[in-house]
């Protein structure tokens, strides 16, 4: 990383902070992260990716990747991994970098039974008896009637505040407002080619004001690449050592994606080339059981209006930045009131940590507070690469449109630390190696050379990932692991 690009990162002024009465905010969520979304896994945001589409012939668009509902085994049947009927999952955009939301994508889920029965007894006595499965026999492209229940889905696009702007249903281009997202990879013996099937649901959709999008809704192998048990048990491995010397504890996982590639005129509001982006799922207040549910009833009745309780878009900093009584009050709230989180941030913990754990290989952590070298790359964007003219502090994923694309095999994977101005934090691609770079940000890399603790800090947690772990098209996360064989 070039001297001027060091400077660009650290270099905001203090004024503007100061104006807003607070210097750094949080970032968000991801696998687990706290507390109360433990017992809510189907809500649960995981990882959230915004980046110029990089597959050939399409730069001119961008592509927003929304995970949910972490830790998938791919043999976990027999009901595998649906998404919740009583949630609201939400895709946000804000474009002129006020930190309150233009766009956003709604979806709201619900399954369907077909309710498949089989003749059992001898003649004559015969029954109709319903299956327990979610399959009676192979099913793929074009032929799913061995299936015994699917999820449809239905999307809004919100113009304005995500609660009282303007809606409108979201249609493919073959006027259909309902979509289904494909079953889970049940094993090669139930869908014996699955992308040919989960490529069935794939949908262009059409946008106001007469742009074309594409969509699609589904299972998928985990991107993320982390040694998370390692990490969390304080941190037991070398942060010195080899880039590719650790295991990737998600390598056998699978995840739920909402996928959406979009014009960037779409995305874009004037002159303004900068968006930011976050994710959010949110619940009814109330849930009533009900104590003798019939067939034909739900388990339970859920009322009031919607209450978010998850929030994603950078990854990892309420797992490793937000203090342990502030997690699910983090995944609460919106960017516009991120100046609640002030502390954690201008004096994280995580670094001093760091330092504790392995000061006697010299690892220190930076003495300068509070860290404002934070605060462009995670709170306002850096200046001259993804700033919004007008900028709100508050935390999102911040993607400067109008920087080129890197191409698949060119690109570095730790984004803009590595001189790839395509990368995170400007925005985040599937091959960005976000934990090497954000612990090597946490210990001072954007910090002025002369007072870094030792120039491009190479600290890593031994998990390798770059752009060869995924596709080169959309939606560019690859084919989720079979449950069988395994």
């Amino acid at each position: 990383m070039t001297r001027r690009l060091r400077r660009l990162f650290a270099a905001l002024t203090l004024g503007a902070l100061t104006a807003l009465g607070f210097g750094h905010a949080a970032e968000a969520s991801s696998h687990r992260e706290a507390p109360a979304i433990t017992e809510m896994p189907k809500v649960d945001g995981t990882d959230f990716y915004m980046f110029r589409s990089y597959e050939p012939g399409r730069e001119d668009y961008v592509t927003l990747v929304a995970n949910y509902l972490p830790l998938q085994d791919p043999y976990g049947g027999p009901n595998y991994f649906f998404l919740d009927d009583n949630a609201l999952y939400e895709i946000h955009i804000d474009n002129n970098g006020d930190a309150i939301e233009d766009i956003t994508f709604q979806f709201r889920f619900q399954k369907v039974l077909k309710d498949i029965q089989l003749s059992v007894g001898a003649p004559g006595e015969e029954k109709l008896v319903s299956v327990p499965l979610v399959n009676v026999g192979p099913f793929g492209s074009g032929d799913t009637n061995n299936l015994n229940v699917e999820q449809r889905y239905t999307v809004n696009l919100v113009q304005g505040d995500r609660r009282t702007g303007t809606s409108t249903p979201i249609a493919a281009t073959d006027a259909t407002t309902s979509f289904t997202k494909p079953v889970d990879n049940i094993g090669q013996k139930s869908i014996p080619d699955y992308d040919a099937y989960a490529g069935d649901f794939m949908y262009d959709i059409s946008l106001p004001g007469g742009g074309v999008g594409r969509m699609f809704v589904g299972q998928r192998k985990d991107p993320f690449v982390v040694n998370l048990g390692e990490t969390f048990d304080l941190i037991n491995t070398n942060p010195l050592g080899a880039e590719n010397g650790e295991a990737d504890d998600l390598a056998d996982k699978n995840v739920t994606a909402f996928c959406l590639e979009l014009p960037i005129s779409f995305l874009t509001q004037g002159t303004e080339s900068v968006i930011g982006g976050w994710t959010t799922a949110s619940l009814r207040q109330a849930r009533v059981l009900n104590p003798k549910p019939a067939a034909d009833k739900k388990p339970a009745v859920h009322g009031g209006a919607f209450t978010q309780v998850s929030r994603l878009s950078a990854p990892l900093i309420n797992e490793v930045i937000i203090g342990l009584k502030d997690k699910d009050k983090f995944n609460a709230s919106e960017p516009k009131d991120d100046a609640q989180f002030l502390d954690y941030v201008t004096h994280p913990t995580l670094p001093e940590l760091i330092q504790i754990l392995f000061g006697s290989a010299g690892v220190e952590a930076p003495n300068l507070f509070p860290r404002d070298d934070l605060v462009a790359a995670f709170l306002t964007g850096v200046s001259g690469l993804n700033q919004p003219d007008s900028v709100v502090p508050s935390e999102m994923l911040r993607l400067n449109t109008a920087i080129a694309v890197t191409p698949m095999g060119s690109q570095q994977r730790h984004g803009v630390i590595a001189g790839d101005l395509a990368g995170f934090p400007n925005g985040r691609r599937p091959g960005d190696d976000v934990v090497d770079i954000e612990l090597r940000v946490a210990m001072g890399v954007l910090v002025d050379p002369l007072l870094a603790p030792s120039g491009q800090l190479p600290f890593t947690d031994g998990a390798l990932v770059d752009d060869s772990f995924f596709d080169n098209a959309f939606p560019y996360l690859k084919t989720p692991l079979p449950g069988s064989p395994n």
